[in-house]
């Protein structure tokens, strides 16, 4: 960054304050005569104050920087050129929330989802004991779940609002018992089957000096989809606006009119930088997704939304139903970055003076200090985690993309594909001829440099955890060619239409991705081959994909349809296997050609 942290805080109190002024002016000339004394001399309190709205989404357990290309935001010079900023780790954002909270007497932090799951091997080793341990230390106030909070389904996501040692695994630590979560996780729009009551509180309201603001937290309504059947088993996913309309008219029946919604679904701003202008040209106009839609139901009386889910980065104005623009904010994911909003609460009204909502992402830069007391905690947790974490798994020449690659067909992909296929091809193993791997469940890059003492180009089982966090059994199940066919149109058309999920394929399948067309046609039927044959619609294929894949996962229902399935290792074990099996310290493993999908832009 050109300036230093602290001469850019000092900027922004300055133009904050001539801000302020122009509005407090602004105020001033549109209040009838005698409404104008604030208070001052009088003892009364002034009429509005400002509101400190401190938000993040989607850390995913990550303690720890992420490492390679994961850990860095994309930031806009000047000049037009795009630079990449290392970013995030919980040492760092504890220092940035904190810096970014003095002054400030009225602050509240909040959360857009998915603080937990499909974490690193540092938390997901302990059942992400260690993430809550931390956001507790960062004095988050409130969050909403998000879909990886029903990673383990409903009875673990209450044992981490409410602690207790773990049912199978017990207490990580001699004499100590995990407290759970001091914020409160909301879920308005999960309900329990049976009773049709809400799974944990629907809304919580923030009180200070008499400033009140209502919180309502609900997860997408897709949620069912991308999650394994036993994570959200006896529970109902709502319509998020509907959800959020009711609790925002039951918290105005209660006298709390400043309302923010927590919602974990999201959008795709037109560019991946953390500044650029998504209200260019007009409100809005700058981002597509989900959020949109949402955003333009959901009552007026709601003044600013929190969203997360697609890990991207945007601050833009989306206007709500009755025009007026609306403040729509993600921070992108790993604590990379953190969103700091002013909301202008009036004391009369009890609400928020929307003109002067202001917004901005921030990035958690590297270059500031550790907080001491989460690093602390992470020497704690990876002393316990090291004796299985520092393992050595494999040895890479150079680092192999997975979640830092934005090509359709990633290298890292590639190589869990194969192995994949390697590990389920004998006969006693399912005989699988294919294998398919969803994009979203790489979550990070195997990266060159070492993590720790281990040296460079070693990859530890840490390191592979953290790339396969889910330990997903595998399945090899019966396809025909056709269903093949629909599967990988699946990828472009219904609901992975208008952000497509491109499978990762194992060697041997070829094909022709053409962009410029759309839907299903995206898919050139007529070139996908396997080992260099045309696929045979009417042929039955054993094709190998993890167990979520399996159930029809991210909208891919034609690999739901699989027959005479037969279960296998983990997705974890047969990923390690390969390393192990393709690699040496004097033969390191290289990224793979990715040359099976052609793509036509």
């Amino acid at each position: 960054m050109s300036a230093t942290p602290q001469k850019n805080r000092a900027t922004r109190r300055v133009l904050a304050a001539a801000a302020g002024l122009a509005t407090v002016g602004a105020l001033v000339a549109a209040m009838p005569a005698g409404a104008q004394d604030r208070g001052h001399g009088h003892g009364h309190k002034p009429r509005t104050v400002d509101v400190q709205l401190l938000s993040f989404n989607d850390l995913h357990g990550n303690l720890e920087p992420p490492a390679g290309s994961a850990g860095n935001v994309s930031e806009t010079q000047p000049d037009g050129t795009v630079k990449a900023i290392p970013a995030g780790g919980v040492e760092y954002l504890a220092t940035s929330l904190r810096t970014a909270r003095k002054g400030n007497p009225y602050s509240v932090t909040a959360a857009g989802g998915d603080m937990v799951g499909a974490s690193p091997l540092l938390s997901g080793l302990f059942h992400d004991e260690p993430t809550i341990e931390a956001l507790n230390g960062l004095d988050l106030d409130v969050t909403a779940v998000g879909n990886h909070e029903f990673d383990e389904g409903a009875a673990e996501l209450a044992r981490l609002q409410n602690g207790g040692c773990h049912p199978v695994e017990g207490c990580y630590e001699k004499g100590k018992k995990f407290k759970g979560a001091d914020f409160p996780y909301l879920a308005a729009n999960v309900t329990r089957e049976k009773t049709g009551r809400p799974l944990l509180k629907p809304y919580t309201v923030w009180k200070k000096n008499g400033v009140k603001i209502g919180f309502i937290g609900v997860t997408l309504e897709g949620t069912p989809d991308i999650v394994t059947a036993n994570g959200v088993k006896g529970l109902k996913f709502h319509d998020e606006v509907e959800t959020i309309n009711k609790y925002a008219r039951e918290l105005d029946r209660k006298g709390v009119k400043s309302i923010v919604a927590l919602i974990h679904e999201g959008g795709a701003p037109a560019s991946t930088s953390y500044n650029y202008d998504c209200d260019s040209p007009g409100a809005g106009d700058g981002i597509s997704g989900p959020i949109v839609d949402i955003a333009k139901g959901i009552t007026p009386k709601v003044d600013a939304l929190v969203t997360g889910h697609t890990h991207q980065a945007y601050v833009c104005t989306v206007p709500d139903p009755s025009g007026k623009p609306r403040m729509v904010t993600s921070a992108s994911s790993f604590g990379k970055l953190y969103t700091d909003t002013t909301l202008t609460y009036d004391r009369r009204t009890k609400d928020i003076v929307r003109t002067s909502v202001k917004s901005a992402n921030h990035v958690v830069t590297r270059d500031q200090a550790k907080a001491t007391d989460m690093t602390r905690l992470i020497d704690r947790w990876n002393k316990l985690a090291a004796p299985i974490a520092s393992k050595p798994q494999g040895w890479i020449s150079a680092d192999i993309n997975g979640r830092g690659s934005t090509a359709p067909e990633k290298p890292l992909g590639n190589v869990i594909a194969d192995a994949q296929l390697e590990g389920l091809a004998p006969a006693d193993k399912g005989g699988a001829e294919v294998a398919f791997m969803n994009p979203g469940g790489i979550r990070a890059d195997l990266v060159h440099k070492a993590s720790g003492s281990e040296g460079d180009g070693v990859v530890t089982y840490g390191e592979a955890f953290t790339v396969q966090p889910f330990t997903n059994m595998m399945n090899v199940v019966d396809l025909t060619g056709a269903q093949l066919v629909s599967a990988l149109q699946q990828q472009v058309s219904g609901g992975n239409e208008a952000s497509p999920k491109i499978l990762q394929v194992s060697k041997g399948l070829t094909y022709t991705l053409d962009l410029t067309k759309s839907g299903a046609d995206r898919v050139v039927a007529g070139t996908i081959k396997l080992n260099g044959e045309a696929i045979d619609p009417a042929r039955t294929y054993r094709v190998a994909m993890n167990e979520f894949l399996a159930g029809g996962g991210d909208g891919f229902a034609a690999l739901g349809e699989g027959t005479n399935k037969l279960v296998g290792a983990s997705d974890l074990d047969l990923f390690n296997a390969y390393l192990a099996a393709h690699s040496t310290a004097a033969a390191p493993l290289a990224p793979p050609a990715t040359d099976r999908i052609t793509v036509i832009q």
